[in-house]
C-alpha cells in the first residue's frame, strides 16, 4: 500500500460552509469588480427621481466626496479622467465617492415627455438631502463643474453644517443680465444647442483647434440620445438666480473653498469675480494655464495635486507625500509671510505648466506656483 502523506491546507480567509477555494476567489474577484464599477442608485425627491453612483465604502469620521457635473455631460464624461488618474488613487482610497447625474443625464436615460417641467438649479440642489439621507451620510466635500458648481454652492448656502469643503470649477454665481440674455438669444438664432453648449464648456481657441478632445466631446453632445434632456438642463442653467455672495455678509460659503478656472476659459472673469466676493481666509484660487475650459479633463495631474493639498489643509491625508505644488506653495507662503507680516490669509494660486506667475487679488498671501 502506498504511503499516505499528510497535506496541510492553510486558508488566508475562512470559507463559507460548502464553499471551495476556487468559488471563494471568484466571489472576491466579482466583489472587487462590482466595487470598481460603483453601485448605482435612484431615489425619489419632491422634484423627481435622481440617479447617483457610489464608489468605495464609507470611512469613519470622513466625509464623502460628492461630485456634480456640468451641462452637456454626465458624471463619467465630466469626472472619469480626473478620478481615474494615477495619483488620484491615493485620495479615493481614503474617501467614499458619490457621483450624481442630473435628472435625465444618466446613461440610458429616457427622453422626458414634451412639456416636462425640468427642475431649476435651486431645486436640483434641494434633491441632495434626499441622496444623503438615503446613504446615511452626514457630511460631504463637494466637487462641481459649471452648473454642478452652482448647484453645490446653493446647497452649501442652505445646509452649511453638512459641507466640509468645496472645489468649484468654472463657477458663475451670477444670474444672466439683460445683455447676457440678448447675446444668448442672438447666438441661439445662428447656433445649434450642441454648439452653444460646447461654447460654454470650452474656449474659442480650443474649438477652433478642434483637437481630439474637442472632437470627442462634440460627438458625445451632438449625437446624445437624450439631447432634449440636455437642452432642459441647459435652460435651467441659463435661468439660474444670483447666489448673491457678498464678502463679510451672512450670504457666503462658510467652508474652505478652492476655486479653479483655466486661463482664458469661458468663465474666467466670473470665477475671478466670485473669488473677490468670498471670505479670503477660506478661499483658494487656482488659475491653471494650458488647461482650457475643462481643467479636470486636460490637466488631471495638476488638479489632483491641488486637490490633495486642499484636503491636507482640511486635516485629511496628513501622511501623504508632499507634492511639487504643495512644496512650492509652502516655500512661497514662507517668503510672503516674511514680507507681508500681518496681511490677511487669502490664497491665490496662479499656475502654469512651466513656472508660476503672481496673480492680482485681494490683499493677502500670494503664492507663486511652479509645476
Amino acid at each position: 500500500m502506498a504511503e499516505l502523506q499528510e497535506v496541510q491546507i492553510t486558508e488566508e480567509k475562512p470559507l463559507l460552509p460548502g464553499q471551495t477555494p476556487e468559488a471563494a476567489k471568484e466571489a472576491e474577484l466579482a466583489a472587487r469588480i462590482l466595487l470598481d464599477q460603483g453601485q448605482t442608485h435612484s431615489v425619489e425627491t419632491p422634484y423627481g427621481s435622481v440617479t447617483f453612483t457610489v464608489y468605495g465604502t464609507p470611512k469613519p469620521k470622513r466625509p464623502a466626496i460628492f461630485t456634480y457635473h456640468d451641462v452637456g455631460l454626465n458624471y463619467k464624461s465630466c469626472f472619469q479622467p480626473l478620478f481615474q488618474f494615477g495619483d488620484m488613487q491615493e485620495i479615493i482610497q481614503n474617501f467614499v465617492r458619490v457621483h450624481v447625474d442630473a435628472p435625465g443625464m444618466e446613461e440610458g436615460a429616457p427622453v422626458f415627455p414634451l412639456g416636462y417641467q425640468y427642475p431649476s438649479l435651486d431645486q436640483l440642489a434641494d434633491m441632495i438631502p434626499c441622496i444623503l439621507q438615503y446613504l446615511n451620510f452626514s457630511t460631504i466635500i463637494g466637487v462641481g463643474v459649471g452648473a454642478g458648481a452652482y448647484i453645490l454652492s446653493r446647497y452649501a448656502l442652505n445646509h452649511p453644517d453638512t459641507v466640509e469643503g468645496l472645489v468649484l470649477i468654472n463657477i458663475d454665481p451670477n444670474a444672466k443680465g439683460w445683455m447676457d440674455w440678448a447675446a444668448h438669444k442672438l447666438t441661439g438664432l445662428t447656433s445649434s444647442i450642441p454648439e452653444m453648449i460646447l461654447g460654454h464648456l470650452f474656449s474659442q481657441e480650443e474649438l477652433s483647434g478642434n483637437s481630439e478632445l474637442i472632437q470627442k466631446y462634440r460627438n458625445i453632445i451632438t449625437h446624445a440620445p437624450n439631447l432634449e434632456n440636455i437642452e432642459l438642463y441647459w435652460n435651467s442653467y441659463n435661468n439660474r438666480r444670483d447666489l448673491n455672495f457678498e464678502r463679510g455678509s451672512e450670504i457666503t460659503l462658510k467652508c474652505p473653498v478652492m476655486l479653479v478656472v483655466g486661463d482664458q476659459a469661458p468663465h474666467e472673469d466670473a470665477v475671478v469675480e466670485c473669488n473677490s466676493k468670498l471670505d479670503p481666509t477660506q478661499t483658494s484660487f487656482l488659475k491653471m494655464a494650458d488647461s482650457g475650459g475643462q481643467p479636470q479633463l486636460t490637466q488631471p495631474g495638476k488638479l489632483t495635486e491641488a486637490f490633495k493639498y486642499f484636503l491636507q489643509g482640511m486635516g485629511y491625508m496628513a501622511s501623504s507625500c508632499m507634492t511639487r505644488l504643495s512644496r512650492s506653495r509652502t516655500a512661497s507662503l514662507t517668503s510672503a509671510a516674511s514680507i507681508d507680516g500681518n496681511r490677511s490669509r487669502s490664497r491665490t494660486l496662479s499656475q502654469s505648466s512651466e513656472s508660476g506667475t503672481l496673480s492680482s487679488g485681494p490683499p493677502g498671501h500670494t503664492m507663486e506656483v511652479s509645476c
